[in-house]
């Protein structure tokens, strides 16, 4: 479980996210969702840490992150995965060596042990027979897989993705919003997921948080945000059916 509290952050002047406080469940995808620009991001960098707040805490089962030593820092970092927008692969890396580089890192592990454990997750996510390949001949679909098979091959307690489904066709979209709740429940850690896609909402939105201009106006279900009787979030919802009919999803 992760809790955050009074989380604030400004930009000179510009207020950016505003005293926004919640808890993340485990075992389920938790969705933060609000348009873009809206602060949902630097939410996100201010809970795993590559952004500081200027108030507020984060725990991550009880032990306060901001508020630990150098020590308690590193041990939780060890124990976040991260899927970024995009993918994030190296380039220069093929496959296999982008899904072994958390293990390149912060394990002692032999070669043949990361070899095993890199297998064992290309497998999770449905990719086999891909490690010698360059991220320039798969697919974008592929590269999201590969950047969750990186994300988990630490086997961390806490899986952080931030718009998975970017640039990616719907029924792609569909295959990767099932795969990040399949691993949530087999795995039983705390997801968190940043999104704008309605899509998405409907499919894994066990729970939600809806952020508007820096400021968290609803929590709930995917069952409940249709009548959540908060008209920001009403436009957010009717705007995404109507783009996706648009777009003929």
């Amino acid at each position: 479980m992760i809790k955050i509290e009074n989380i604030t952050k400004s930009f000179g002047d510009k207020l950016v996210i505003n005293h926004i406080s919640g808890v993340f469940e485990k075992g389920k995808p938790n969705l933060i969702i609000g348009a873009s620009g809206t602060g949902k991001s630097v939410l996100l960098k201010s809970i795993v840490g590559l952004m500081k707040p200027d108030i507020g805490e984060v725990f991550y089962d009880g032990r306060n992150f901001y508020g630990s030593d150098r020590d308690t820092k590193i041990e939780i970092r060890r124990e976040l995965g991260m899927l970024f927008q995009g993918g994030a692969l190296f380039d220069s890396k093929n496959v296999e060596k982008n899904v072994m580089f958390p293990l390149d890192v912060l394990t002692k592990m032999s070669l043949a042990e990361k070899q095993e454990r890199v297998n064992f997750c290309l497998q999770r996510v449905g990719l086999e027979n891909v490690n010698s390949k360059m991220p320039s001949e798969i697919s974008g679909g592929m590269k999201k897989r590969v950047g969750i098979a990186r994300a988990i091959v630490n086997t961390p307690n806490y899986l952080f993705c931030d718009e998975p489904n970017s640039g990616l066709d719907p029924q792609t979209s569909i295959v990767i919003d099932d795969l990040i709740q399949d691993i949530s429940e087999d795995l039983d850690i705390t997801t968190i997921v940043v999104t704008h896609d309605m899509n998405s909402v409907m499919g894994i939105g066990e729970r939600i948080m809806f952020i508007y201009k820096g400021e968290k106006l609803w929590e709930g279900t995917k069952n409940d945000i249709t009548h959540s009787g908060v008209k920001e979030l009403d436009d957010f919802v009717f705007a995404n059916k109507v783009m996706n009919s648009l777009r003929g999803t």
